[in-house]
């Protein structure tokens, strides 16, 4: 299986079908993803959460891999999420990009970035526009 296809079943197997046992078959036990969580590397049992936490909030989740590039040991992958909010069904979408270096069938170091301001916007967690009028130097404020 190339490296591609692994990336694209990982995200198949745990985001799309929600199999979380799955990230004990794809992630090496000491591995570590960068760019989820600001400022701290996840592991399997983080990952773990982190899926579950998402997977309350949204309904069924589709991804969509218009570019995905294979050098050696890497895959990289422009994502698109589709999916919709759980509480009323709005629908939702997200842009994001992966690297994730493979040995054999295990993933042991990935990097991501996704659009979180964006979600949260769509799941109403964030004001709209929130970018926007960030880049006027205010800040947004919580009572």
């Amino acid at each position: 299986m190339t490296k591609a296809e692994l990336l694209r079943n990982f995200y198949q197997e745990i985001w799309v079908n929600g199999d979380l046992e799955a990230i004990d078959r794809y992630f090496a036990p000491d591995a570590r993803a960068d760019g989820i969580i600001p400022e701290m590397q996840v592991g399997p049992e983080e990952f773990r959460e982190l899926v579950a936490a998402f997977r309350h909030m949204l309904g069924e989740i589709r991804f969509d891999m218009p570019k995905v590039i294979e050098t050696g040991d890497w895959a990289a992958a422009i994502i698109h999420a589709h999916t919709s909010r759980a509480d009323n069904g709005a629908p939702v979408e997200v842009t994001g990009q992966t690297m994730a270096r493979f040995e054999g069938d295990r993933l042991v170091e990935a990097y991501n970035q996704f659009d979180f301001v964006s979600l949260f916007e769509q799941l109403g967690q964030f004001p709209p526009d929130t970018l926007p009028v960030c880049m006027t130097g205010q800040r947004l404020g919580w009572v």
